[in-house]
Formats: structure tokens, C-alpha cells, sequence
């Protein structure tokens, strides 16, 4: 290429951010949303196929974004400064979430709390479980992950449960943990675990207004399901 010929994707890169200003990124494809994220990261490469192998490797852009470092850069062409940048916008989309959820009462705003919950878990390649701690007007106290896992398992202590809820004087939790596999059902562990903490937050006069279980395929509620 001569000194004064433009690389042919610098056209492309205006007509797409042209485009995202124009119509949002509702309008734009999983591939095109990640090329402008790549286009800062990866200033001097057409990118365009990169973000479509990586949409292939992991299936949608929330998926890149929620995948590990360490898998990320098995991709020919993610460096430490790509990596860095993805996790970036996976920071903002989570903190986004959860300012949704700190400004009012939770029970009020239940929407934000499933937006909050899916953004923050449902693409986890291991369990974990997190507790959201509410004052008496069921506003967030705070919100903390009280345990991780394997794949396929968390362990949880219902009195460790509840003697977190009454170091932070909650008077209310909610409980979350994620499905790797996808399929949020909840499995009969899952429910006794549920129960168990319930039987002892009531001894205290600590209500558990749900458990909530996220995966890539949605999210299921214990008590909406009548389960609790």
C-alpha cells in the first residue's frame, strides 16, 4: 500500500459509527456492536473478522464479554489491550444494572433487579452465589457474592447466610446464583437449600422475598414458581 491510500476499512469504520449514532445499537447486529468496541482496542486492522469469530466461538456479544481472559485470548488476534477493553464495557454494563437497582426500593422495581441479576451472572462459567441484603424499606443495603464453585456446584450455609444479613442489620434478602449449563430450572437442591435459610432468617425476623437462579436461557423465581 502506497504512503497516501487509505486503508479500505477506515471507510467501513466511519459508515458504521455513523450508523450507531444514526439508528443505536438495537439496530446493529451482535458482530457490528463488538467491531466498534475492537475498532479502539485494534486502531489499524480490519476487525470485522475477528468480532465475527468471536461471536462464533462464544454465541453473542454478552457471552464475549462475560468470557474469561484466559479464554479470550485462545482467539488468534485478542491481546492483553483487547481483553482489557471488552472487560471494560462489561464493568459499565454491570454498573449500569446495579445503579438501577440502588435507586429505589427493589420489590418496586423488579425488572431492573432481573436486568441487574442476568447482566452480572447468567454468562458465568461457574456457580456462584450472591446475596442482596435490604433495609425495612427494601432498599439495597448491599450486594455480595457469598460464594463461588465448580461448573455444577456452589455450597451454601444457610447460618453464614444470616449472620452476613445481621452483621449489615438487613432486614430483607434476596437470593441469586447462576446455572453455567443454561437452563435456569431449579434443582431439588437448589429449592432445600432455599428453604433451609428461609427456616432460619424467620427465627430472626429476616424475610426471603425470593431466589432467583439466571442462565444463558433466562431466569426462574422459586416464589414465583410456588416454591417457597
Amino acid at each position: 500500500m502506497s504512503g497516501d491510500e487509505t486503508p479500505h476499512y477506515h471507510g467501513h469504520r466511519d459508515r458504521l459509527r455513523a450508523r450507531f449514532m444514526e439508528m443505536g445499537g438495537e439496530a446493529l447486529p451482535d458482530y457490528e456492536l463488538l467491531e466498534l468496541v475492537l475498532f479502539r482496542s485494534i486502531p489499524r486492522r480490519d476487525v470485522k473478522p475477528l468480532a465475527k469469530e468471536l461471536i462464533r466461538r462464544f454465541g453473542t456479544f454478552a457471552e464475549v464479554l462475560a468470557a474469561s481472559p484466559a479464554r479470550l485470548q485462545e482467539v488468534d488476534g485478542i491481546s492483553g489491550k483487547v481483553v482489557t477493553d471488552l472487560k471494560i464495557v462489561e464493568a459499565s454494563a454491570r454498573r449500569l444494572a446495579k445503579g438501577e437497582v440502588a435507586k429505589r426500593p427493589v420489590l418496586s422495581s423488579w425488572a431492573s433487579v432481573l436486568d441487574y441479576c442476568r447482566t452480572t451472572m447468567a454468562f458465568m462459567d461457574k456457580e456462584q452465589f450472591r446475596l442482596l441484603f435490604l433495609d425495612k424499606r427494601n432498599a439495597l443495603i448491599a450486594d455480595e457474592v457469598q460464594q463461588s464453585g465448580t461448573i455444577d456446584h456452589t455450597p451454601v450455609y444457610p447460618r453464614e447466610v444470616v449472620k452476613r444479613a445481621l452483621e449489615l442489620s438487613a432486614s430483607a434478602l434476596i437470593l441469586v446464583h447462576n446455572h453455567p449449563s443454561g437452563d435456569p430450572t431449579p434443582s431439588p437442591a437448589d429449592i432445600k437449600m432455599t428453604r433451609e435459610i428461609i427456616d432460619v432468617a424467620k427465627t430472626l425476623g429476616i424475610t426471603v422475598h425470593d431466589h432467583i437462579i439466571v442462565g444463558r436461557e433466562g431466569h426462574a423465581s422459586l416464589k414465583g414458581l410456588r416454591l417457597i
